[in-house]
């Protein structure tokens, strides 16, 4: 009796301790179950939208879209996978091995659709669709992936595309993006890519225990990105890269009164379409190449002023009343500012400041800027837009550099010479711009005193952004002085010694500023800046030829460019 009434109570014991642990998993934990079970036996496959498009100010297609095909595999007829990858790998001309060792990375459920074969062409993708009678378990699948329509046009303005990296997953996650997302990089495809980015859909499937197909349990269609619209016109810009060709430099065309940018051309070039078909080869050598061709010269390179500098100078003077229009100093071809000789390019005598400018004279100038001084200098070309970010809406733009006295004690803790203000004075020493920048001080004496912000985007998605723009800004210069000095901009090209002349044929009336940027122990920087036609301003224009000589070479570039404009109606 004693044993029947221990086993009784063991029994009880065990039946209560079951029904705990019954009560503990279904009422307790039921809904944590529930959910991890929900998770096991439902699927998703995701079903990409288009990108956003970028168009020109024409609604010409920059960076639009094409379809691409995959090679879906539903891996659950295990026994005809190898027959399968060998008939695949036929059709594409690949190895088997190849194939059969990329299934293994890529397929975590054998129910679920997994991609044997991306990025294939039309004629590819008709011709593995004809095994799907003896495969029924591929499909082909179209996929809308980025297409340039010409080619590398516009390149540094667009950017490209790669798969995110854990620096911008880390800041953008709380938007919505995840880990192996397409996002843009540099251009217009990363500072947008927010409004450019495809909402993704797919469909839901609900699959069994062993992960084979039960049912479709919905769909959700993906949603295509919105378009941008930009103030580039693809006939100009087509114009400046011809123009430009293969010479490292950069050339920019912006409405002077708005600060739209038309044309903004950066050499050397790359192929985004290398970035969307995953060319290793080609995107390695693009990041190694040491003429860095995915830095945007137009807005990211550094480059001493030279001459185009010399306007800072004469505003400075002009401003301050330092001298008038008919003061007159002497160049005698060199200067001596203390113990060193400092040369000009030519001996030009008696200079007022409409011929100084003209001709460029290098000791009119090393005159003016020990007469105006340093730090007045300085000052004035922060006031005409150097040594700031210009708040053009393309990422990466760099500030520049203009040196002080007060600036040289601070970060060296040396003295300022003599010699350092009469460098400064032609755009040497330590002066560092943009050709953005270059431009921008430009436009202010073709519309008459105002600093503009340069931009390149009119729209997205249909809504015009110019209620957003800053508005130009008027920076107070006498009336005197910008007419003084357009003068001299008019005479780099109307007179016969100007250093500009060559400009004097382009068919339209242009004003200018040459400059030819000393950058030892290689050749010289050449610039060319200026606008057209000169009484009513259309376009201001900025030419840089990194290392390309003397200013001449600019101008050639520039004249080339005015000249085809010209040819197909567009000044």
């Amino acid at each position: 009796m004693i044993r029947i009434k221990i086993l009784i109570c063991f029994l009880t014991a065990m039946f209560f301790l079951l029904i705990v642990g019954l009560f503990n998993l279904e009422i307790i934990h039921g809904r944590n179950f529930k959910g991890i079970g929900d998770k096991n036996c439902i699927r998703l496959l995701s079903q990409r939208g288009s990108r956003g498009r970028i168009i020109d100010r024409n609604g010409l297609v920059i960076a639009g879209n094409k379809i691409s095909y995959d090679l879906m595999f539903v891996p659950q007829e295990y026994a005809s996978q190898d027959e399968l990858i060998f008939s695949v790998s036929r059709i594409l001309g690949k190895d088997d091995k190849g194939f059969s060792a990329a299934l293994k990375k890529t397929y975590p459920v054998s129910s679920m659709p997994v991609s044997l074969a991306r990025n294939l062409k039309l004629k590819e993708a008709i011709a593995l669709g004809q095994l799907k009678a003896d495969f029924p378990y591929i499909t082909i699948q179209d996929n809308p992936v980025r297409a340039y329509p010409n080619s590398n046009l516009a390149c540094h303005i667009l950017g490209y595309l790669g798969e995110i990296d854990r620096w911008r997953l880390t800041k953008l996650e709380d938007y919505g993006y995840k880990t192996k997302d397409i996002v843009g990089f540099g251009g217009v495809e990363e500072k947008y890519d927010y409004y450019l980015r495809d909402e993704e859909g797919g469909i839901s499937f609900q699959v069994d225990h062993r992960g084979r197909l039960v049912r479709t349990l919905g769909f959700k269609p993906p949603v295509d990105g919105k378009d941008i619209q930009l103030t580039l016109d693809i006939r100009i810009q087509k114009i400046a890269e011809s123009a430009l060709g293969e010479r490292k430099g950069a050339v920019i065309i912006m409405n002077p009164y708005t600060g739209e940018v038309v044309a903004l051309a950066s050499s050397p070039r790359f192929n985004p379409e290398a970035f969307v078909d995953k060319d290793n080869v080609m995107v390695s050598r693009l990041f190694k190449d040491p003429a860095s061709p995915l830095v945007n010269r137009a807005i990211s390179g550094l480059y001493p002023a030279g001459s185009v500098f010399k306007l800072v100078v004469a505003t400075a003077a002009l401003e301050n009343k330092k001298i008038n229009q008919h003061t007159s100093l002497l160049c005698q071809g060199s200067l001596m500012v203390g113990r060193q000789d400092f040369k000009c390019w030519d001996t030009h005598g008696q200079q007022n400041i409409i011929s100084a400018i003209a001709h460029s004279c290098n000791v009119f100038f090393y005159r003016l800027g020990l007469l105006v001084g340093a730090q007045a200098i300085h000052d004035y070309a922060l006031k005409l837009g150097f040594s700031h970010l210009t708040g053009f809406d393309l990422p990466y733009e760099k500030q520049g550099f203009i040196p002080s006295p007060l600036l040289k004690k601070i970060n060296t803790l040396k003295k300022w010479f003599d010699g350092d203000t009469a460098n400064l004075s032609i755009g040497q020493g330590e002066v560092l711009v943009t050709p953005l920048q270059v431009a921008r001080m430009m436009a202010i004496f073709a519309n008459g005193g105002y600093l503009v912000t340069p931009y390149i985007t009119k729209s997205i998605a249909g809504k015009d952004l110019s209620r957003y723009r800053k508005k130009p800004e008027k920076i107070n210069l006498r009336p005197e002085t910008i007419s003084i000095i357009r003068e001299g901009l008019r005479g780099t090209v109307n007179n016969q010694g100007g250093t500009g002349h060559v400009l004097s044929a382009a068919g339209v009336t242009v004003a200018g500023k040459t400059g030819t940027a000393q950058s030892p122990p290689r050749q010289s920087h050449a610039w060319f800046s200026g606008f057209f036609p000169f009484k009513e301003p259309k376009f201001v224009i900025c030419v840089l030829l990194e290392h390309g000589g003397p200013g001449y070479n600019s101008c050639l570039i520039a004249k080339k460019i005015i000249e085809e404009m010209l040819a197909e109606g567009l000044i």
